[in-house]
């Protein structure tokens, strides 16, 4: 099976995952516990994963799936996947209990260990991200009087200009300062989920994004393709590339989000030790 076809089938799935979190979110009639992690986790969240699961297993059979709310796979039976769907079936659980509708259904197609198809649905916002390797990354409008896609990059850049960063809606901008070299000038744009601030670099409405704290691969597998197709990269905290499948936790060290590449990014960052929470 293509690439292009089973990018349409991830973007299929997504939409309709997306429908029936909708559905919660309108008449708040989800219930809401904390994992063992002490994330939280509603049952939208397992809606659609349900949904994810049921089309990607159908549609196709011979691609194994790794999804967050899915049992950890031991490594050594993942180890020689060649591609599996890397799934997180609400990015921005937190947001989608509180009403911001800053969330949206991450699928990622991971392929010999690095992600080849990204998508990322917001519901509440209309909107679609997704890319693939040779492809490029688009933002696609799902409006029913205005459904258009086109194609998006990452931010030029200029010197002079002031370094957009974005954050969490409840993240101390002092503890991202504690990373941000004094020599340059920052502006800070808040935005709830991972992957719609990843996005949003895409676009080029911010330069960059410093995740310090838990997070798994599905919460950078889908962006971190959308990204690179638009001209930006995740990496650790030390400059180095994330991985996939590569070790037994699938929790990500504290990582990097940037844009345009002509930014001289380790004069910006003060790079620090990375974490791996197993």
């Amino acid at each position: 099976m293509s690439n292009e076809k089973l990018l349409s089938i991830a973007l299929e799935s997504a939409k309709k995952a997306g429908v029936e979190v909708m559905k919660y979110y309108r008449d708040q009639s989800f219930t809401a516990n904390m994992k063992s992690d002490n994330s939280p986790v509603t049952s939208a969240d397992i809606a659609s994963n349900d949904i994810l699961m049921d089309q990607l297993q159908t549609l196709t059979p011979d691609i194994p799936i790794i999804s967050e709310e899915v049992g950890t796979v031991p490594l050594a039976q993942r180890k020689n996947w060649q591609r599996y769907w890397l799934l997180d079936p609400i990015d921005g659980t937190g947001e989608f209990i509180i009403g911001s509708g800053d969330f949206a259904v991450n699928i990622a197609l991971i392929e010999n260990g690095w992600p080849s198809i990204g998508v990322i649905h917001a519901p509440d916002h209309c909107l679609t991200y997704y890319g693939q390797n040779n492809l490029g990354a688009f933002k696609e409008c799902n409006l029913k009087n205005n459904n258009s896609s086109h194609q998006i990059h990452v931010a030029e850049y200029q010197e002079s200009r002031r370094i957009k960063v974005a954050i969490s809606k409840r993240q101390r901008i002092e503890l991202m300062g504690q990373y941000l070299s004094k020599e340059f000038d920052f502006d800070h744009i808040a935005l709830g989920s991972c992957s719609l601030k990843n996005c949003l670099i895409a676009e080029g409405g911010a330069d960059c994004y410093l995740r310090i704290g838990v997070t798994g691969e599905w919460d950078t597998g889908a962006s971190q393709c959308i990204l690179e197709q638009a001209g930006g990269t995740i990496i650790d905290s030390e400059f180095n590339p994330l991985t996939y499948n590569k070790r037994d936790s699938l929790l990500n060290p504290d990582f990097l989000s940037l844009g345009n590449q002509n930014i001289p990014w380790k004069k910006v960052i003060k790079a620090h030790r990375k974490v791996y929470s197993d």
